[in-house]
């Protein structure tokens, strides 16, 4: 077994609450049809949530994302993502919590679809 592989499932044992509430609305193709994966890997990184379809990464950041390092980090990934030919939607973990309609509304936007189904 790689140790990507250990890796993701470690990470999906583990989601932060943040992940696990927006989870809820992706897995299942809940959300406009669209299938999304969970801790999929893509070349050195493993994206929160990906949806191959439209190549789409949706990332959640918790506080330490934040900080100037962390900052610096995750400008490099987006920017190696990007030049894979991948969108990338940022979220923080406050905003799935305090504002979950207006983040699945964009993430419906960001899949073609006007609003998200209920």
């Amino acid at each position: 077994m790689t140790s990507s592989l250990v890796r993701r499932r470690r990470l999906r044992r583990a989601s932060p609450p943040a992940e696990t509430a927006l989870w809820y609305h992706l897995r299942d193709r809940r959300l406009a049809g669209v299938k999304f994966r969970r801790q999929q890997a893509w070349g050195p990184f493993i994206l929160d949530f990906f949806c191959w379809e439209q190549r789409l990464a949706i990332e959640l950041d918790g506080g330490q994302h934040f900080e100037a390092m962390t900052e610096a980090y995750d400008a490099r990934r987006t920017a190696f993502l990007r030049r894979q030919g991948i969108r990338v939607l940022r979220f923080s973990n406050d905003q799935v919590f305090n504002q979950r309609r207006a983040v699945l509304a964009e993430i419906a936007r960001a899949v073609g679809v006007e609003e998200p189904s209920p």
